[in-house]
Protein backbone atom coordinates (compact mmCIF):
# COMPACT_ATOMS: atom_id res chain seq x y z
CA UNK A 1 0.00 0.00 0.00
CA UNK A 2 1.32 3.84 -0.48
CA UNK A 3 3.44 2.30 -3.20
CA UNK A 4 4.26 5.73 -4.38
CA UNK A 5 5.09 6.89 -1.30
CA UNK A 6 9.40 6.10 0.33
CA UNK A 7 9.57 3.90 2.78
CA UNK A 8 12.20 4.00 5.49
CA UNK A 9 13.44 3.23 9.05
CA UNK A 10 14.53 5.73 11.58
CA UNK A 11 15.56 4.93 14.50
CA UNK A 12 14.19 7.28 17.90
CA UNK A 13 15.42 6.57 21.02
CA UNK A 14 13.28 4.09 21.89
CA UNK A 15 12.28 1.75 18.63
CA UNK A 16 13.48 2.03 15.04
CA UNK A 17 9.88 2.95 13.30
CA UNK A 18 8.92 2.05 9.64
CA UNK A 19 7.59 5.15 7.85
CA UNK A 20 6.54 6.06 4.87
CA UNK A 21 6.16 9.80 3.56
CA UNK A 22 5.50 11.92 0.17
CA UNK A 23 5.18 15.47 -0.78
CA UNK A 24 6.21 18.71 -0.29
CA UNK A 25 5.15 21.89 1.78
CA UNK A 26 3.94 22.03 5.60
CA UNK A 27 4.72 18.46 6.97
CA UNK A 28 1.52 16.61 8.35
CA UNK A 29 1.83 13.23 10.36
CA UNK A 30 -1.20 10.34 9.90
CA UNK A 31 -1.00 8.22 12.66
CA UNK A 32 -2.97 4.56 12.66
CA UNK A 33 -4.79 3.16 14.97
CA UNK A 34 -5.55 -0.42 16.25
CA UNK A 35 -5.53 -3.04 14.95
CA UNK A 36 -3.89 -1.33 11.67
CA UNK A 37 -1.12 -0.01 9.87
CA UNK A 38 0.38 3.34 8.62
CA UNK A 39 -1.41 1.87 5.46
CA UNK A 40 -5.27 2.53 6.59
CA UNK A 41 -4.55 6.29 5.41
CA UNK A 42 -4.08 4.59 1.46
CA UNK A 43 -7.72 6.50 0.51
CA UNK A 44 -6.56 9.86 1.65
CA UNK A 45 -2.69 10.46 2.15
CA UNK A 46 -2.08 10.33 -1.31
CA UNK A 47 -4.35 13.48 -2.11
CA UNK A 48 -3.12 14.99 1.24
CA UNK A 49 0.72 14.94 -0.38
CA UNK A 50 0.00 16.74 -3.87
CA UNK A 51 -0.37 19.60 -1.14
CA UNK A 52 1.41 18.60 2.44
CA UNK A 53 4.69 16.69 3.23
CA UNK A 54 2.88 13.77 4.54
CA UNK A 55 4.21 11.06 7.28
CA UNK A 56 2.48 7.90 7.90
CA UNK A 57 4.65 5.92 10.57
CA UNK A 58 3.66 2.43 12.02
CA UNK A 59 3.70 3.32 15.65
CA UNK A 60 5.98 1.22 18.06
CA UNK A 61 4.87 -2.37 18.22
CA UNK A 62 2.48 -2.33 15.26
CA UNK A 63 3.09 -2.93 11.35
CA UNK A 64 7.01 -3.29 10.30
CA UNK A 65 8.04 -1.20 13.45
CA UNK A 66 9.94 -2.51 16.39
CA UNK A 67 8.16 -4.06 19.13
CA UNK A 68 10.35 -3.53 21.86
CA UNK A 69 10.82 -5.55 25.01
CA UNK A 70 8.04 -4.59 28.04
CA UNK A 71 7.83 -4.15 31.91
CA UNK A 72 5.70 -4.19 34.58
CA UNK A 73 4.97 -0.77 34.15
CA UNK A 74 3.90 -0.81 30.65
CA UNK A 75 6.02 1.97 29.91
CA UNK A 76 7.46 1.14 26.66
CA UNK A 77 4.14 1.66 25.31
CA UNK A 78 3.05 4.47 27.42
CA UNK A 79 1.08 7.17 24.67
CA UNK A 80 4.19 9.42 26.32
CA UNK A 81 6.88 7.11 24.45
CA UNK A 82 4.20 6.89 21.16
CA UNK A 83 4.36 10.34 21.06
CA UNK A 84 8.64 10.50 21.65
CA UNK A 85 8.82 8.82 19.20
CA UNK A 86 7.02 10.66 16.54
CA UNK A 87 8.75 13.61 17.57
CA UNK A 88 12.29 12.28 17.02
CA UNK A 89 11.15 10.85 13.61
CA UNK A 90 10.31 14.51 12.67
CA UNK A 91 13.08 15.81 13.76
CA UNK A 92 14.99 13.50 11.92
CA UNK A 93 13.27 14.50 9.03
CA UNK A 94 14.41 18.18 9.66
CA UNK A 95 10.80 19.37 10.94
CA UNK A 96 10.30 20.82 14.90
CA UNK A 97 7.07 21.64 13.91
CA UNK A 98 4.34 19.65 12.36
CA UNK A 99 0.71 18.95 12.08
CA UNK A 100 -0.95 15.62 12.93
CA UNK A 101 -4.28 13.68 12.75
CA UNK A 102 -4.66 10.43 14.01
CA UNK A 103 -7.44 7.80 13.93
CA UNK A 104 -7.86 5.28 17.23
CA UNK A 105 -4.95 4.55 19.10
CA UNK A 106 -3.27 7.05 16.82
CA UNK A 107 -5.52 9.84 18.05
CA UNK A 108 -4.62 9.11 21.26
CA UNK A 109 -0.98 9.28 20.74
CA UNK A 110 -1.80 12.63 19.32
CA UNK A 111 -3.08 14.15 21.97
CA UNK A 112 -0.44 13.08 24.25
CA UNK A 113 2.14 15.28 21.35
CA UNK A 114 -0.06 18.03 22.09
CA UNK A 115 0.11 17.86 25.45
CA UNK A 116 3.94 16.88 25.80
CA UNK A 117 4.97 19.14 22.76
CA UNK A 118 2.87 21.94 22.58
CA UNK A 119 5.41 24.16 20.55
CA UNK A 120 6.18 21.33 17.73
CA UNK A 121 2.05 21.17 16.89
CA UNK A 122 0.53 23.17 14.50
CA UNK A 123 -2.81 21.55 14.01
CA UNK A 124 -4.41 18.29 15.66
CA UNK A 125 -7.49 16.08 14.21
CA UNK A 126 -8.43 13.30 16.32
CA UNK A 127 -10.47 11.03 14.46
CA UNK A 128 -13.46 8.82 16.73
CA UNK A 129 -12.81 9.24 20.35
CA UNK A 130 -13.03 11.25 23.41
CA UNK A 131 -9.86 11.61 25.58
CA UNK A 132 -9.12 7.93 27.76
CA UNK A 133 -9.28 9.33 30.73
CA UNK A 134 -13.12 10.47 30.04
CA UNK A 135 -13.29 7.04 28.47
CA UNK A 136 -12.21 5.19 31.91
CA UNK A 137 -13.83 8.05 34.50
CA UNK A 138 -17.26 7.41 32.77
CA UNK A 139 -17.27 4.08 32.37
CA UNK A 140 -20.22 2.04 32.42
CA UNK A 141 -22.25 -1.55 31.26
CA UNK A 142 -22.50 0.18 27.67
CA UNK A 143 -19.33 1.23 27.39
CA UNK A 144 -17.86 -2.44 28.91
CA UNK A 145 -19.91 -3.91 26.54
CA UNK A 146 -19.06 -2.00 22.92
CA UNK A 147 -15.31 -1.57 23.84
CA UNK A 148 -14.77 -4.78 25.86
CA UNK A 149 -11.52 -5.32 24.20
CA UNK A 150 -10.05 -2.47 26.04
CA UNK A 151 -10.38 -4.91 29.30
CA UNK A 152 -9.56 -7.63 27.41
CA UNK A 153 -6.65 -6.75 25.83
CA UNK A 154 -5.36 -5.71 29.37
CA UNK A 155 -5.73 -8.54 31.14
CA UNK A 156 -2.11 -10.55 32.36
CA UNK A 157 -0.33 -13.91 31.93
CA UNK A 158 -0.86 -13.91 28.15
CA UNK A 159 -4.39 -14.91 28.40
CA UNK A 160 -5.42 -12.57 25.32
CA UNK A 161 -2.60 -13.40 23.43
CA UNK A 162 -2.87 -16.88 23.53
CA UNK A 163 -6.47 -16.66 22.87
CA UNK A 164 -6.10 -13.84 19.73
CA UNK A 165 -2.90 -16.03 19.03
CA UNK A 166 -5.09 -18.85 18.50
CA UNK A 167 -6.96 -17.57 15.16
CA UNK A 168 -5.41 -13.75 15.17
CA UNK A 169 -7.23 -14.03 10.76
CA UNK A 170 -10.23 -14.15 12.58
CA UNK A 171 -9.97 -11.99 15.65
CA UNK A 172 -8.88 -9.12 12.93
CA UNK A 173 -11.76 -9.21 10.67
CA UNK A 174 -14.11 -9.48 13.42
CA UNK A 175 -12.73 -6.44 15.06
CA UNK A 176 -13.23 -4.67 11.37
CA UNK A 177 -16.42 -5.78 10.66
CA UNK A 178 -17.62 -4.85 14.50
CA UNK A 179 -16.75 -1.42 13.98
CA UNK A 180 -17.26 -0.40 10.72
CA UNK A 181 -20.48 0.50 9.00
CA UNK A 182 -22.29 -3.06 7.47
CA UNK A 183 -21.23 -1.49 3.87
CA UNK A 184 -17.87 -0.45 4.26
CA UNK A 185 -15.26 -2.47 1.94
CA UNK A 186 -11.69 -2.94 2.92
CA UNK A 187 -9.05 -2.72 0.03
CA UNK A 188 -7.47 -6.54 -0.56
CA UNK A 189 -4.05 -4.99 -0.08
CA UNK A 190 -4.65 -3.26 3.01
CA UNK A 191 -6.40 -5.96 4.36
CA UNK A 192 -3.61 -8.56 3.48
CA UNK A 193 -1.14 -6.23 5.27
CA UNK A 194 -2.88 -5.53 8.35
CA UNK A 195 -3.14 -9.67 8.37
CA UNK A 196 0.61 -10.15 7.90
CA UNK A 197 2.05 -7.85 10.66
CA UNK A 198 -0.88 -9.05 13.00
CA UNK A 199 -0.36 -12.86 12.29
CA UNK A 200 3.16 -12.32 13.99
CA UNK A 201 2.90 -13.17 17.86
CA UNK A 202 5.23 -10.42 18.89
CA UNK A 203 2.60 -8.20 17.19
CA UNK A 204 -0.27 -8.93 19.17
CA UNK A 205 1.65 -8.99 22.03
CA UNK A 206 2.48 -5.78 21.46
CA UNK A 207 -0.77 -4.12 20.81
CA UNK A 208 -2.16 -5.54 24.23
CA UNK A 209 0.67 -3.66 25.64
CA UNK A 210 -0.04 -0.62 24.07
CA UNK A 211 -3.55 -1.24 26.24
CA UNK A 212 -2.45 -2.13 29.43
CA UNK A 213 -0.52 0.72 29.45
CA UNK A 214 -3.39 3.16 28.36
CA UNK A 215 -5.07 1.49 31.60
CA UNK A 216 -2.01 2.00 33.75
CA UNK A 217 0.46 4.32 33.71
CA UNK A 218 -1.05 6.61 30.45
CA UNK A 219 -4.06 7.13 33.35
CA UNK A 220 -1.45 8.01 35.93
CA UNK A 221 0.06 10.87 33.32
CA UNK A 222 -3.17 11.80 32.38
CA UNK A 223 -4.26 12.94 35.85
CA UNK A 224 -1.27 14.10 36.51
CA UNK A 225 -1.63 16.46 33.44
CA UNK A 226 -5.24 17.30 33.62
CA UNK A 227 -4.82 20.75 34.73
CA UNK A 228 -2.85 21.21 31.05
CA UNK A 229 -4.63 22.13 27.60
CA UNK A 230 -4.48 21.43 24.28
CA UNK A 231 -3.20 24.56 22.68
CA UNK A 232 -3.21 24.06 19.29
CA UNK A 233 -6.93 24.35 17.15
CA UNK A 234 -8.34 20.58 17.58
CA UNK A 235 -10.76 19.03 15.16
CA UNK A 236 -12.60 16.11 16.39
CA UNK A 237 -14.13 13.93 13.61
CA UNK A 238 -16.14 10.87 14.17
CA UNK A 239 -18.67 8.08 12.71
CA UNK A 240 -21.94 8.45 13.03
CA UNK A 241 -22.88 4.74 12.52
CA UNK A 242 -20.08 4.06 15.60
CA UNK A 243 -19.99 3.85 19.48
CA UNK A 244 -18.20 7.35 20.23
CA UNK A 245 -21.38 8.85 18.55
CA UNK A 246 -23.83 7.33 20.38
CA UNK A 247 -22.34 7.55 23.68
CA UNK A 248 -20.48 10.86 23.88
CA UNK A 249 -21.07 14.43 22.90
CA UNK A 250 -17.52 14.78 21.59
CA UNK A 251 -17.26 18.37 20.88
CA UNK A 252 -18.18 19.10 23.89
CA UNK A 253 -15.56 16.78 25.97
CA UNK A 254 -12.73 17.79 24.16
CA UNK A 255 -13.31 21.63 25.12
CA UNK A 256 -13.02 20.39 28.79
CA UNK A 257 -9.58 19.72 27.54
CA UNK A 258 -8.65 21.79 24.53
CA UNK A 259 -9.22 25.42 23.98
CA UNK A 260 -10.11 25.52 20.23
CA UNK A 261 -12.56 22.55 19.33
CA UNK A 262 -14.51 21.89 16.12
CA UNK A 263 -15.67 19.31 14.57
CA UNK A 264 -18.27 16.63 12.74
CA UNK A 265 -19.61 13.59 11.99
CA UNK A 266 -19.18 12.02 9.07
CA UNK A 267 -21.19 9.08 7.29
CA UNK A 268 -19.66 6.28 8.63
CA UNK A 269 -18.68 3.85 10.96
CA UNK A 270 -14.98 3.73 13.35
CA UNK A 271 -12.68 3.77 10.14
CA UNK A 272 -12.89 7.40 8.60
CA UNK A 273 -10.32 7.16 6.29
CA UNK A 274 -11.19 4.03 4.94
CA UNK A 275 -15.02 3.96 4.92
CA UNK A 276 -15.56 7.71 3.86
CA UNK A 277 -12.36 8.98 2.28
CA UNK A 278 -14.00 11.83 0.94
CA UNK A 279 -15.49 13.24 3.68
CA UNK A 280 -12.40 13.07 5.43
CA UNK A 281 -10.41 14.66 2.94
CA UNK A 282 -13.09 17.53 2.53
CA UNK A 283 -12.59 18.41 6.38
CA UNK A 284 -9.62 17.52 7.71
CA UNK A 285 -8.10 20.03 4.69
CA UNK A 286 -10.42 22.70 5.06
CA UNK A 287 -9.07 22.32 8.99
CA UNK A 288 -5.60 22.05 7.95
CA UNK A 289 -5.78 25.50 5.10
CA UNK A 290 -7.61 27.35 8.03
Amino acid sequence: MLFEFRAERIKTSGAELFIRHRGEGKPLVLLHGFPQTGAMWHRVAPALSERYRVICPDLRGYGRSDKPLSNDSHSPYSKQAMARDVVEIMRALGHERFMVAGHDRGARVAHRLALDYPESIERLCVMDIVPTLHMFDHTDQSFATGYYHWFFLIQGNGLPERMIGADPDYYLRSKLAQWSAPEAIFAPEALEEYLACFRQPETIHATCEDYRAAASIDLVHDRRDRHKRVTAPLLALWGNKGFVHRTYDVVNVWRDYANDVSGEALPCGHFLAEESPSEVLRSLSAFLSA
